[in-house]
């Protein structure tokens, strides 16, 4: 029902010491250099291409860098990625979805293989999870940039499915297809959303007790930590308390 959505992109976000945002902004140039190789260099007219430069703004990712990545796409030495998507279970019987960019598969499954294993979890074959999420356009904006009222109209009169709004800000569900055209809508009124890209929502959530929420947070913490690593995504709740304590 529009206005209740109970989406969480389980993504923690770390702090913003200078290590960090080096492996954040190489993760994003990675995107975007592969949007940009896949369709035309121009953000305009690739929506995956707009969505990665979108992200990058969003975390201050400086315009030269960007314009880099997208003429990194069309260089002759020009790596090439594949996308690859790891499925598994952590402690709990939680779903953990996995999107990656490698450019050495065996590398890179081998590694995500060993947080698993780590945590007292299990990789598992593609598909034995991803059936307990569903693929969706997800729209974000600060809380101050439109009322409740105003966006909520705005984003359903564009296609939206979804829309709720907290202290967070503004979070527009779409379906696949229409992610750009409501993206496009929105941005018309409001400005540039700072996120607008194609997601895994969870169906349903399990809540897990801090013991198996804790080993869950370290798990998610490793993969996000890997280079290759993109987006991690996982159908968990946990207390705000243990947030609290493992500074996610």
């Amino acid at each position: 029902m529009a206005g209740h959505s109970q989406f969480k992109n389980i993504m923690h976000k770390k702090g913003k010491q200078d290590a960090i945002r080096s492996k954040l902004f190489s993760k994003l140039a990675r995107e975007i250099t592969v949007a940009a190789k896949m369709g035309l260099p121009d953000p305009s007219m690739n929506a995956r291409l707009r969505a990665a430069v979108i992200a990058a703004r969003a975390e201050n990712m400086p315009k030269d860098n960007i314009e880099r990545a997208i003429k990194k796409a069309s260089g002759a030495d020009a790596e090439t990625y594949d996308e690859v998507r790891y499925e598994g279970y952590a402690p709990g019987g939680v779903a953990v979805i996995i999107e990656a960019l490698t450019d050495n598969r065996n590398r890179t499954a081998g590694e995500v293989r060993s947080y698993f294993t780590k945590a007292g979890g299990s990789l598992a074959e593609t598909g034995a999870v991803s059936f307990m999420f569903d693929r969706v356009g997800l729209i974000e904006f600060d809380r101050k940039v439109a009322s409740e009222d105003a966006m909520l109209e705005a984003a359903l009169d564009a296609g939206a499915e979804d829309v709720s709004t907290s202290e967070d800000g503004h979070e527009i569900i779409t379906t696949l297809e229409s992610l750009r055209d409501v993206a496009q809508a929105v941005e018309q009124k409001f400005g540039e959303p700072r996120k607008a890209a194609l997601v895994w929502r969870p169906q349903n959530t399990i809540s897990v007790d801090d013991d198996a929420g804790e080993k869950i947070l370290k798990l998610v913490d490793a993969l996000e930590d890997n280079d290759d690593v993109q987006n991690v995504y996982a159908n968990f709740e946990v207390s705000d308390a243990l947030v609290a304590k493992m500074g996610a």
